[in-house]
């Protein structure tokens, strides 16, 4: 019987995991951490009985992902909750913007820009069903539906700057240049607008649902499926050489390229070296999680209703700080996110006490006091929220080196697992038709490092599973 090891426990650990077991390989997945799941872990991490996300929180994707829908995680017990608005944007004056699953009642809040918004993301949204397939795979592949790819490549190419001067006023504009932000980069370079208008369609799409019971939900369905195949697993070990596991016939690292370098050592032709030692970390996040009472104030009133709040101020204010991060440089005023993920989930919180979630975008590495960016996290809040500060019962600092400990994925505080420049974004660990594949035969990377990139849809590692089949196949 052929068998296979995976080395980390994160989505795409386990997606892969999964998809070799269901294939018929016998499975066994490694994890240094004593606790399975990686960035879909929750904790009570503030007050007994409030569940906070550990890192990832919202799952644009995980609706598009034919992982998901291929093994029927549903079935398994992962259920899918969504607040009334998916997004807010709070402006000064109590002014902002939302944004609704409707693409039309999220024009209709945008004034003169209601109509941009709607000829922008309505044919997007309406087609995003297949654009998802395309793009939640290697960039370079035959397109099974061109011109719709075609279509989402018309905006997604051009630098996020020149998207949002499609729109004329603040509020819109500051909307896109919100979503835009989570590429973690500068906003003015090319493929900067990818991520942005990505996650905004996939909002009005999908939605940017949450897990029921907290995203260590997405890891208990997986699991329960890999039960269905005796997928074995072991925590509280670190391979540090393949060596370790040379039995294997498979080996899948759900890993940094650098980590894997360490592991297969010498072995890796210098070709995929060269390029493994070229990939690009980006800046790190600041995570913040408070325990507080009644929820947030915000003056802003569709913030309060909101899955996820962005505090960037206008769109220049966050082109500007996501110039500073990039150069190493700490705003005064970070690119701030919020999550009120009980607004969809009320099982997180105990009685009127509320899990609040946040981060905020620092340089990589960012080893300056946690005071610092913990009172910037707090400040921004505080502006459009006055009296927050009053309701904080408790909180919970990760600094970006503390993200970095917490899951060794996190390079720097880097929960994109690598940089989204355009090099990146299309050639992704790094140049070649194979992503997946390390040069060691029988031996993939199967992390958010490798296509199509972050977030807990698993569609990394099921298609490096897939691609190890393949091999094996042939």
């Amino acid at each position: 019987m052929t068998t296979a090891v995976v080395v980390g426990s994160g989505p795409n650990g386990l997606a892969a995991a999964l998809t070799l077991a269901a294939a018929g390989v016998q499975v066994r997945i490694i994890e240094a951490a004593d606790v399975l799941g990686g960035g879909v872990r929750s904790a009570e991490l503030t007050l007994p009985g409030l569940i906070h996300d550990e890192c990832s929180a919202f799952h644009p994707f995980a609706l598009g992902s034919s992982f998901g829908r291929d093994f029927d995680l549903a079935g398994a017990g992962l259920n899918w909750l969504w607040a009334d608005a998916e997004l807010a944007h709070p402006l000064s004056g109590a002014t902002g913007a939302v944004l609704r699953r409707s693409v039309s009642e999220t024009a209709a809040g945008l004034g003169a820009d209601g109509a941009r918004w709607q000829r922008t993301f309505g044919p997007l949204a309406e087609r995003f069903g297949t654009i998802s397939g395309e793009f939640l795979q290697p960039m370079l592949h035959v397109p099974k539906h061109p011109i719709h790819l075609a279509r989402f490549g018309a905006f997604s190419a051009p630098p996020a700057t020149l998207i949002g001067r499609r729109f004329r006023e603040d509020p819109a504009r500051a909307l896109f240049g919100g979503v835009a932000a989570h590429a973690f980069t500068k906003l003015n370079l090319p493929l900067s607008s990818a991520i942005g208008v990505a996650l905004a369609t996939a909002a009005h799409a999908f939605g940017w649902p949450v897990a029921e019971g907290g995203s260590s939900s997405i890891r208990d369905a997986i699991l329960r499926r890999c039960g269905e195949f005796d997928v074995t697993t072991e925590t509280g070990r670190t391979i540090t050489a393949i060596a370790e596991i040379a039995d294997a016939d498979l080996v899948l690292l759900d890993t940094t390229p650098g980590a894997a370098l360490r592991i297969l050592g010498d072995q890796v032709p210098g070709r995929v070296r060269r390029g493994f030692r070229r990939f690009r970390h980006g800046p790190g996040a600041f995570k913040v999680d408070f325990a507080i009472a009644e929820g947030v104030p915000w003056s802003y009133e569709p913030a309060r209703s909101a899955g996820t709040v962005h505090l960037g101020g206008r769109f220049e204010e966050t082109v500007a700080a996501e110039r500073s991060v990039a150069r190493g440089v700490l705003p005064e005023r970070p690119f701030v996110l919020v999550g009120q993920q009980w607004l969809a989930d009320p099982s997180r919180s105990v009685g009127d006490t509320h899990p609040l979630y946040s981060y905020a975008h620092v340089p990589a590495g960012y080893d300056g006091p946690d005071e610092v960016v913990t009172e910037a996290i707090i400040a921004r809040i505080e502006e459009h929220a006055p009296g927050f500060r009053d309701r904080i019962l408790a909180t919970h600092v990760r600094s970006a080196a503390g993200m970095q400990q917490h899951n060794a994925n996190y390079v720097g505080g880097d929960i994109t697992t690598g940089a989204n420049d355009a090099r990146q974004l299309v050639f992704r660990p790094r140049a070649g038709l194979s992503p997946y594949s390390t040069g060691v035969e029988g031996v993939y990377l199967c992390s958010a490092a490798t296509p199509p990139g972050a977030g807990a849809h698993g569609m990394c590692g099921h298609l490096a599973a897939r691609k190890a089949l393949a091999d094996l196949a042939r």
